[in-house]
């Protein structure tokens, strides 16, 4: 009795597969069940194609421009079988976006990117409510402009960089689907990246992950977004020499 009120008092605190009843030496009916209906979804979720129509008129509702991009691979296969490819623009991509002349200021420019990653469900999800929280509150900041948004397809994180670069962005965000989990088929990454360029690594960018209902909602990850970016924008360089401000981005 004692062990099984141990088994539900962990389970309260936790969505992993934890505590999990056995029959025997095996898992339970009930638990592996549940296991593969959570493998089929998070398989499904890999596999989905974003809704481009429908998440471009959504993001119009909160910028009045946003550009349409597609990387290398031709087809969602391709895109899982072959990773770089999805860290590269198509060439007619490349060309829509180094046509569009940035204007030359003081200001920095961010641009937004939103892609489907791995998981086109977390983007569809989170990526819009995220950014109807935080695009308010960075207008009001003086000294910053946020250029278009851009809505990426089959799309890997470095997609970004070149996404920034032909855009002319001092600082990029990516919101991008992460691989799904058992428990976790639409979680939303974000990825900021200063000065970004081809050829950026890993090192030199910043991630906040987990953005879902579940794990750290859109309202709290607008806020930590926005003091990135703050603290981002102050030393003008990111990655691994930007750390966490004690106190301002630990949430409940």
């Amino acid at each position: 009795m004692s062990e099984e009120l141990d088994r539900l008092s962990l389970r309260t605190l936790t969505s992993a597969r934890i505590g999990l009843q056995r029959a025997g030496s095996s898992l339970a009916t009930r638990e592996a069940l549940d296991s593969a209906a959570s493998l089929a979804e998070a398989r499904d979720a890999v596999h989905a194609s974003l809704s481009v129509a429908v998440m471009q008129a959504r993001l119009e509702a909160l910028c009045t421009e946003v550009l349409r991009v597609k990387s290398a691979a031709q087809s969602r296969s391709e895109y899982l079988k072959h990773p770089a490819l999805g860290r590269q623009l198509n060439a007619a991509s490349r060309e829509l976006l180094n046509s569009l002349s940035p204007k030359k200021d003081s200001l920095i420019r961010i641009v937004f990117a939103v892609a489907d990653g791995l998981s086109a469900l977390a983007a569809e999800r989170h990526a819009v409510p995220l950014l109807g929280r935080l695009l308010p509150n960075l207008k009001q900041k003086s000294g910053i402009t946020c250029g278009p948004i851009v809505l990426a397809e089959q799309a890997r994180v470095a997609l970004g960089d070149e996404i920034g670069s032909c855009l002319g962005a001092d600082l990029m965000v990516m919101l991008i689907g992460e691989r799904p989990g058992l428990s976790s088929p639409d979680s939303l990454g974000a990825y900021l990246t200063w000065s970004p360029r081809r050829g950026r690594t890993d090192a030199e960018r910043n991630c906040i992950s987990n953005i879902r209902t579940e794990g750290l909602d859109c309202e709290r990850a607008a806020q930590k977004l926005a003091t990135y970016i703050s603290h981002i924008c102050q030393a003008r360089l990111s990655g691994t020499s930007v750390k966490e401000p004690a106190g301002s981005l630990i949430g409940p």
